[in-house]
Order: C-alpha cells, then structure tokens, then sequence
C-alpha cells in the first residue's frame, strides 16, 4: 500500500495533516500525483508547482516542502509537506 502524508506548517508547528491511502497498480509518479490533488482538494488548496528543487528534494529524500513560490494564490502557512510513508 502506499500512503503519503500532508502536512501544512506555520510558525515551527504543524497545524493540518492528511494521510492518502492508494492501492492501486499505479505507478508511483501517478499515485504521488493523485495524493497530492487529493491534499490540495481536501485543504482547500490550488495546486502547487514543481520547482526543481522540489523534484530534487523529492527524488533524494521522497519529501518536499512547497512554498509561497509554488503556489500562484497566497496562502496563510508557511509551507505545504508531502512525504511518502509508505510504499509497496
């Protein structure tokens, strides 16, 4: 099963979190993609933009940070965690 974890902080704490559940044959670009939708809908956010150091981040550690400068609407945290939990 694969989980991926979102997390929203402000201030050194965090203040939202969501755990998505996909166990689907998907493959695992498309179901970190689908979680995060799934975050966004659920949070009531606009989709974040990959920046490269993002997808660096991501690619090394399987967790990335989304800022202010990923997002085209502002918003009231001080980033947008996703981290990969759990994979099959």
């Amino acid at each position: 099963m694969f989980h991926l974890w979102g997390k929203i902080w402000k201030d050194s704490r965090m203040i939202r979190d969501i755990t998505i559940c996909d166990g689907s044959e998907d493959t695992r670009t498309h179901k970190v993609f689908h979680a995060l939708e799934q975050v966004c809908h659920d949070f009531d956010l606009g989709q974040p933009i990959w920046l490269d150091s993002n997808i660096r981040e991501f690619k090394k550690h399987s967790k990335t940070r989304f800022r202010q400068d990923s997002f085209i609407e502002e918003i009231d945290f001080d980033y947008l965690e996703i981290q990969i939990t759990e994979e099959d």
